[in-house]
């Protein structure tokens, strides 16, 4: 099956590795747990290295090769075999898929690692709605929402529109678009710690244009946007927050809410 741009999806495999990224880890755990519940109601065994730890974006982005590399290289051979690696993050997935060759590029024995777990890597809503094909049961009261995609998930993931794709599925959501969907939330990793007037008006921006749907939540699959995003509406002192798409999906559908 073709995919995004020159991207092969094989069929749907029986096992795939769990990459849980460090802001579920930290903040957000049910949404990885949900994550795990939507591919093991697929009937795929889900595996979780437990010696994992971050994909090495923030050293990355903020300019410590050598310590990216020490990072990313813990990574590489955690993932021994030849299944699909799924992460619950277009920014976290993108790196792994992007970057890992070209950080490992003055190496060709780990190059050839690099490359070879980078094609193996998927974003969560991209692997369910190419390689596992999912067809969902929406079991839900009827609700309107708005979708932010990240700026990895969107520019160099390509997978904003599988999440959209699969939020389409349920016949009881309506998916409202905002004016500033495009544009970035403001998190962008260190971002928002070197730049926080520039973080904090970017993130304004974007809560405005959800509010102004008049979306009952907002969903996306990077939780370090919902974290700045949410972050922002707790000191408006406002109710609306934000739920990672996993868990928007499991709630949904519910245990016997996906079919082949």
């Amino acid at each position: 099956m073709e995919g995004c741009g020159n991207r092969k999806y094989p069929e749907k495999p029986a096992s795939v590795y769990f990459f849980g990224t460090c802001l579920i880890d930290l903040f957000c755990p049910e949404a990885g747990l949900d994550a795990v519940r939507l591919l093991e109601r697929e009937g795929i065994e889900v595996h979780f290295p437990p010696d994992q730890t971050c994909c090495g974006q923030p050293a990355h982005s903020s300019g410590f090769p050598a310590q990216t590399r020490a990072v990313a290289l813990a990574q590489l051979r955690l993932f021994p075999e030849p299944w699909p690696v799924i992460v619950p993050s277009g920014s976290c997935a993108g790196m792994m898929r992007h970057h890992y060759p070209k950080i490992f590029a003055d190496d060709p024995r780990l190059l050839v690692e690099a490359t070879a777990l980078a094609e193996r890597v998927y974003e969560l809503s991209e692997f369910l709605s190419q390689v596992v094909r999912i067809r969902l049961i929406d079991h839900g009261e009827p609700t309107r929402v708005a979708l932010h995609t990240s700026c990895a998930a969107r520019r160099e993931m390509g997978t904003h529109v599988h999440a959209r794709t699969l939020l389409d599925q349920l016949p009881g959501v309506e998916v409202a678009v905002h004016a500033h969907e495009s544009e970035c939330c403001g998190f962008g990793g260190t971002f928002s710690l070197k730049h926080p007037p520039i973080s904090s008006a970017m993130a304004g921006d974007k809560v405005d244009a959800i509010k102004e749907t008049g979306a009952q939540t907002f969903v996306s699959a990077d939780c370090g946007c919902l974290f700045n995003l949410n972050h922002t509406l707790r000191k408006r002192e406002d109710r609306l927050q934000g739920q990672h798409l996993a868990t928007f999906l499991w709630q949904r559908t519910g245990s016997e809410g996906g079919r082949q």
